[in-house]
């Protein structure tokens, strides 16, 4: 973990809250209705306890016309003005009737509006937020894929994200939803009658401490839990992509005994996440029948003693139970919240790792091909460069050589002496811990990255093909036309291939090019290199796939590939690149040889040991 994301634990749930706002505001107007649409929606709930309980004494004083004194509290004045005890009872009924209709018909219809628009800025702020994501992960420099599981990826891109959503809309708003009708029940209460108003209102102190208490513990065992769910998809998607491995090995059974093992933790920390918020149901469930409880009790005796009426009490028992309605949504909502927060957290601590390589925003520099070529001339230059995966920990060590324009170039060494290192800083895939990198006289990080993998062509070992037709997987998202992708093609011998396929270049592949051969994959990946037609052409053990009857065409198609483009090739089958101008020889990271393939023989280095090895090799 980052410093970045260590420090980002430290941020309380406000801070976390606020990274959301500016999704938000892109949606202001939708969120400002939401929020007006509240008001309606309070006050008829807070009217319907006491127009209930005035059909009730209304119903009474036509017996007791001295019940009639509580009919028309504050706030049904402006409703009933002329509502008294010699109004016909069916009348003041019908009356009563309509008004408690009207408020069941308004409630239902802006709060349905109102939950459609709540759920239309979450969609939206989810869709912004894994924009962004997306944008960002792509950004990143390799290194950060070499630390981090696909699987544990996927889980914040997805499943992180739908959480956060919830955390604004459905969460936030609703919470401000709950809280308005809390304070408009309390309000209606206390206009009824004030003693067991303000009894209902202490029984909500104890209440809140309690849904703190038990939200605190959820939030805690909830983060565990997302964890063990990014752990299990991390090896869900190891085992997928290794499928071959596993069944090979026959290792069906000790992987689902990991995996098993892995599910059970997410279990036991998802067991613990329902504990917490049952216990909060269970709570609110007890406390409300108490409060029922407390206003009958006290609702008898002030009955009794005349100061409320037998309609007030039916109110206050009515509102005790909705009281504690938008408490317990308001208790729902916060496992939401928190639920969605430990989302902000993973998401804001990938959104904050910060992307190493980036453009400069001052001192752009570009290629300037020769005259009448797009290319770049091709010269390459390192000086003096280190570099580690790790800190202090360097693959390349003090590397300083020259590639002339137009040179071709192999790179050979044992396993691991820093041969792909050198293609990936070429490409700045990572930057170099010292010294620096420059084509045609121009350090590498002064161009923009667009305009330096534009002039170069990289062909590697194992060619990713993307779902979709082949001719898409040789243009790349390039818009280039039909006839420019059948002459790539036909200039590098992948036509034949093509032709024969079931729908030719419109076949469409299936993930990874599943329905194509190794060798057919890597010819492809030729393709998009011709017609992009750049000036560096970098080839990492770009034949090791073919047939040989597969390699023979390739092999025609790269000399024309060649011509006039400087080339570094990377081969382990030393024979393959006897014909190139120069060969640099690498060991543990540093150079240790350079010269043509009989220069290099004569002198009875470690080219001339590795040569003679595969000679044997082959012999054999």
């Amino acid at each position: 973990m980052t410093v970045a994301s260590t420090n980002r634990r430290h941020e309380n749930d406000w801070q976390l809250f606020k990274r959301l706002i500016p999704y938000a505001r892109q949606n202001g107007r939708l969120l400002t209705i939401s929020l007006i649409l509240l008001v309606p929606v309070a006050i008829a709930g807070a009217i319907q306890p006491i127009v209930i309980g005035q059909a009730i004494t209304f119903i009474q004083c036509k017996g007791n016309p001295g019940a009639c004194e509580g009919l028309a509290v504050p706030l049904l004045q402006w409703f009933l003005p002329t509502l008294n005890a010699a109004t016909p009872l069916f009348s003041g009924l019908d009356r009563l009737t309509a008004i408690l209709l009207g408020t069941i018909i308004l409630r239902l219809a802006f709060r349905g509006w109102q939950g459609y628009l709540v759920q239309e800025v979450g969609q939206r702020m989810t869709a912004s937020i894994r924009e962004d994501m997306f944008g960002h992960v792509t950004s990143l420099a390799v290194r950060f894929f070499d630390r981090t599981p696909v699987g544990k990826l996927i889980t914040r891109l997805t499943s992180d994200v739908e959480a956060l959503g919830d955390v604004f809309s459905t969460g936030a708003i609703g919470i401000v939803s709950d809280i308005f009708s809390l304070i408009t029940l309390t309000v209606a209460m206390f206009l009824l009658q004030w003693q067991p108003a303000l009894m209902l209102t202490v029984m909500l102190l104890p209440v809140t401490v309690i849904i703190v208490y038990f939200q605190r513990e959820y939030r805690l065992a909830n983060a565990k839990a997302r964890d063990e769910l990014s752990s299990l998809n991390a090896m869900l998607q190891e085992n997928v992509m290794g499928i071959d491995v596993v069944q090979l090995f026959r290792r069906e059974q000790y992987n689902s005994g990991l995996f098993r093992t892995t599910n059970q933790r997410y279990i036991t920390e998802i067991d613990k996440t329902i504990f917490h918020d049952s216990a909060i149901s269970a709570t609110l469930e007890w406390i409300s029948l108490a409060a029922i409880a407390g206003v009958l009790y006290l609702g008898s005796r002030l009955l009794l003693d005349g100061p409320l009426g037998l309609g007030q009490l039916a109110s206050f028992i009515i509102f005790a139970q909705k009281l504690f309605d938008p408490l317990r949504q308001l208790a729902e909502k916060f496992t939401s919240i928190q639920s969605g927060l430990t989302a902000v957290e993973r998401i804001s601590d990938l959104l904050s790792e910060p992307i190493e390589i980036q453009d400069r925003t001052d001192n752009i520099a570009t290629l300037r091909p020769s005259a009448g070529d797009h290319r770049a001339r091709g010269a390459i230059r390192f000086e003096n460069v280190w570099f580690g995966y790790k800190p202090d920990e360097f693959v390349l060590q003090n590397l300083d050589f020259e590639i002339q324009p137009g040179e071709k170039i192999a790179l050979v060494g044992p396993t691991g002496a820093g041969k792909s290192s050198i293609i990936r800083l070429l490409c700045r895939l990572y930057e170099p811990s010292r010294g620096r990198i420059l084509i045609d006289g121009i350090d590498i990080r002064d161009l923009p990255q667009a305009e330096l993998r534009r002039h170069l062509g990289v062909v590697l070992q194992d060619g990713f093909l993307f779902a979709g037709d082949v001719k898409s997987n040789i243009s790349l998202g390039e818009s280039y036309p039909d006839w420019e992708i059948e002459q790539a093609a036909e200039k590098t011998n992948v036509n034949r291939f093509i032709e024969g396929l079931p729908q030719g270049y419109n076949t469409q592949l299936r993930q990874r090019g599943a329905n194509l051969s190794g060798g057919q994959k890597q010819l492809l990946a030729f393709a998009r290199v011709a017609i992009r037609d750049p000036g560096i052409l970098i080839l990492d053990e770009a034949t090791s796939n073919l047939d040989v009857g597969t390699e023979a065409d390739i092999q025609a198609a790269l000399d024309v590939l060649l011509e006039q483009r400087t080339a570094i090739i990377i081969a382990h089958r030393l024979s393959t690149i006897r014909n190139v101008d120069r060969i640099l020889v690498l060991k543990q990271g540093q150079l240790v040889e350079s010269g043509s393939h009989q220069a290099l023989l004569d002198q009875g280095g470690l080219y001339a040991s590795l040569y003679q090895l595969q000679l044997l090799g082959t012999d054999q």
